[in-house]
């Protein structure tokens, strides 16, 4: 019989039990503009007690960038030790093709990117054209907002001709500002697959992610990811063998008919957690002390 999630009010009740803290970006800290209540008191708290806190995020962004944001956000870098990107790690694979797969991409690259971003194609010997037809290869980086049928007669064609994606950041969806819910790069990948394409995909859930964190802190024996997103942060904590805790106020919450630093009813909670087959540690509103 599986355990059910422990619901805590903030991670001072489990600050004693984990070394490390492998912490989301998006929906957990922050909402693209400023910090969630409560969060940077979560990061000092972990800091106070000498914790490790890794922020790793699915952002296409290298990390250079995304620490730069963090920043205007007003997430300090005394709050973390270091930020692990999905995009970094893409970056990283484009330009020392390490596997087979690299090894043998062509090099000339249809992209998707937040607002024409060339942030991952810069420092790398590859070329961004403008049709399908003369691709190699489809960088799938961002999205502007586009519905998934704009996508849908290049990736078609992308896939009648058997090019690959790469996927720089698996997220489905992500929370606006606004409070929007939009797709991301992980929907258009997923689109495509069912059309028959192949995706290479970099980012939680995969478990490479979490081996780099890992090698940051090798001393870190008791490690644990918090995030917002069942099918990323929580199954990527559970391919990863380590403990989860789950923040209802993110991506999830209008499911959970939550607002901002509500607990979920049981019965909503369970019906998720059934749904989605996979279950968190703990479960806790939002990211607080």
């Amino acid at each position: 019989m599986v355990a059910p999630s422990r619901r805590i009010a903030g991670v001072g009740e489990i600050v004693d039990r984990y070394d490390l803290f492998l912490v989301d970006q998006w929906g957990v800290l922050h909402n693209g503009e400023k910090p969630y209540p409560g969060a940077l008191s979560a990061l000092a708290l972990l800091r106070e007690a000498g914790k490790a806190v890794v922020v790793l995020s699915n952002s296409a962004r290298r990390v250079d960038w995304g620490v730069r944001r963090m920043d205007e956000i007003g997430i300090p870098r005394a709050l973390y030790d270091r930020l692990v990107t999905s995009g970094e790690e893409t970056w990283q694979h484009l330009r020392d093709r390490p596997d087979d797969f690299y090894r043998t991409l062509g090099r000339r690259c249809l992209l998707y990117s937040w607002g024409g971003d060339r942030g991952l194609t810069e420092g790398v010997d590859i070329e961004v054209v403008e049709r399908v037809e003369d691709a190699d290869f489809i960088l799938n980086a961002g999205t502007n907002r586009e519905p998934i049928e704009w996508y849908e007669p290049e990736l078609r064609a992308a896939a009648a001709r058997g090019l690959p994606m790469i996927c720089a950041n698996p997220d489905l969806v992500t929370v606006t500002p606004e409070g929007e819910l939009i797709i991301t790069p992980g929907t258009v990948a997923r689109r495509f697959e069912e059309l028959g394409g192949y995706v290479r995909w970099h980012g939680k859930p995969d478990r490479s992610v979490y081996e780099t964190c890992f090698a940051l802190f090798p001393d870190a024996r008791r490690v644990v990811g918090v995030g917002d997103s069942l099918e990323h942060d929580i199954a990527g904590a559970a391919n990863a063998g380590i403990d989860s805790v789950f923040v209802a106020n993110g991506i999830h919450a209008p499911v959970l008919g939550i607002g901002n630093g509500e607990n979920p009813a049981d019965d909503r909670l369970e019906a998720l957690f059934a749904d989605m087959g996979l279950r968190p540690d703990y479960v806790i509103p939002a990211l607080r002390p």
